[in-house]
């Protein structure tokens, strides 16, 4: 029987039994009565967050802390937002305000928190919230916790032990991120509770089998992501700091697994030194990534490619471009992933010039619909998705292979590449080739549809290039040629070989959770025959 299918049945019946009396009773034990190891909490919270989080409760110097048990209960709120409330991660927002009424309100959400979920509950027990709860109570146990009463301290060890006792049971059904946010908090209740070694190291066998298929050999996340790469890559950074603060060896896979991620990581920077928007990214806080990458503790220079993620990074003078050229991931890593094969990113300095339309922090909605191949500077045909996306989130049909070729000298970057994600709907297989040269000032592209069967209609071509919102954009020479402007006044001229250039509107949420308008450059064209070809090209001006 396959492994993942196994997984599936357990993962089922955990849930059957989760919910049983019986289940429940078999989490009681003796609390204890201290924390022997609290690893740190080494990411800065966010002050202004944090007396954000204090207004919506209604918490105010006047009045005080305020006693929140209805939050606990939800009538068809947001499921991301219900996640991040659960998850306790806004402890550090509420620990970086300061002062005794960020400490007291955070004080009593927790205890509030443990006497409305006493037991365990779909929602809120859901492995990678237990975990990333876990993790803050006990990172930030001495902060929030300390000077508690002697019935509230009972009660918050009784759930500690309780939520790291279920997390012991169910850990194995677990795949992707949600396992190492789980692990996490696994491993973090064996090193703080006594005498709990074998949860440490059922922990730790299980995470260096996930590894093994979560990391790809270039260091790289399987989901293709840079947002989940950072994510998984500081869960790890803090699985590692744990055991060594509780003086627990460090297995030497888990170190040369954080060294090829870090060094993954820097592939996706930019000269503002934040990602790239590619995969349900956005740019992230230049902070936050140096906090990062300080911590791996490696400094080296970002590779040129990431062969086993389907990545390219052509890098001339001030300019830059990411090429996404990578094949849909296996299940479950492609959730996420976006449908824009053949896809590139451009910037110049630090401004971005041609950028993916981003995802959202919260929405739903606005995560499913930036996934679509038109939200991205790649080729669509007959306005249909290059990969299909199940109404589920993982994809139908896909491209089966991707194929890519790069030449270098020190005077010129080319990079033929192609996919076959239509093939199945009209035979077409999309090729791509970049060209970057004349220390970055001249960056030109072709795109090739070359069909296998007889076309019995013309198939309509879309190929897209949108611009970051602090770019500006005019058609000229009666719309034969776009010219695009910089923030400095730097300025680009785009041109075309076939088809019709039309200047339509486009969003991005590639910073915050606004979307930003903007603009697109769309080149339209079709194809009837065995073979069609679009050149075109950006070249700065003066």
């Amino acid at each position: 029987m396959p492994l993942r299918l196994i997984q599936n049945l357990k993962s089922k019946a955990g849930q059957m039994a989760c919910g049983s009396v019986l289940y429940n009773w078999s989490l009681s034990e003796k609390a204890p009565e201290r924390l022997i190891v609290k690893p740190a909490d080494v990411w800065e919270g966010n002050p202004e967050k944090g007396r954000h989080f204090l207004e919506s409760c209604g918490a105010t110097e006047d009045s005080g802390p305020v006693w929140y048990d209805h939050w606990w209960h939800y009538d068809g709120d947001n499921p991301v937002q219900i996640e991040i409330l659960n998850s306790f991660e806004w402890l550090r927002d509420l620990r970086a305000q300061c002062g005794s009424l960020a400490r007291n309100q955070g004080q009593q959400m927790i205890c509030s928190w443990a006497r409305s979920y006493p037991n365990w509950d779909k929602e809120t027990w859901r492995g990678d919230i237990t975990g990333r709860r876990l993790a803050m109570w006990i990172s930030h146990h001495e902060y929030f916790c300390a000077g508690l009463p002697e019935e509230d301290e009972d009660l918050f060890f009784t759930s500690l032990i309780r939520q790291a006792k279920h997390l012991y049971n169910t850990l194995g059904t677990l795949e992707e991120i949600p396992f190492l946010q789980a692990a996490r908090g696994l491993i973090y209740a064996g090193l703080a509770i006594e005498g709990r070694e074998r949860w440490i190291e059922n922990a730790l066998n299980l995470l260096d089998q996930s590894l093994k298929e979560q990391v790809l050999p270039d260091g790289g996340h399987a989901s293709r992501s840079p947002a989940r790469q950072l994510q998984a890559l500081q869960l790890l950074l803090d699985i590692k700091s744990a055991l060594t603060a509780g003086d627990y060896p460090v297995p030497e896979d888990l170190s040369d697994t954080i060294a090829r991620m870090s060094t993954a990581l820097r592939f996706f920077r930019y000269g503002d030194r934040r990602l790239a928007t590619m995969n349900a990214s956005q740019e992230g806080e230049q902070e936050e990534i140096d906090s990062t990458l300080a911590q791996a503790g490696l400094r080296s220079k970002p590779l040129q490619s990431l062969p086993d993620s389907g990545y390219e990074r052509m890098e001339m003078g001030r300019s830059l471009v990411l090429f996404d050229y990578g094949a849909a991931p296996k299940y479950p890593y492609d959730r996420y992933t976006h449908a824009g094969p053949l896809s590139f990113e451009f910037s110049y300095g630090k401004e971005r010039l041609f950028v993916s339309c981003g995802t959202h922090p919260t929405s739903p909605e606005w995560c499913e619909a930036l996934r679509a191949t038109s939200a991205h500077n790649t080729a669509s045909l007959d306005y249909r998705n290059a990969h299909e996306i199940r109404k589920d989130g993982h994809f139908g049909r896909r491209s089966a292979s991707a194929h890519c070729e790069r030449q270098e000298t020190r005077e010129a970057i080319l990079i033929d590449a192609s996919h076959n994600g239509y093939v199945s709907l009209n035979g077409i297989t999309h090729m791509r080739r970049l060209y970057l040269t004349d220390e970055g000032n001249d960056f030109r592209g072709e795109d090739t549809f070359t069909s296998c069967i007889d076309l019995t209609r013309p198939v309509e071509i879309a190929i897209r290039f949108h611009l970051h919102p602090r770019i500006t954009v005019s058609l000229v020479n009666n719309d034969t040629e776009a010219l695009l402007r910089m923030p400095g006044g730097i300025g680009w001229r785009f041109k075309f070989g076939a088809g019709i250039l039309v200047l339509e509107d486009s969003i991005y949420l590639g910073d915050e959770s606004e979307a930003r308008k903007t603009k697109q450059l769309v080149i339209y064209g079709h194809t009837t025959g065995e073979y069609a070809s679009v050149q075109w090209s950006l070249k700065k001006e003066g």
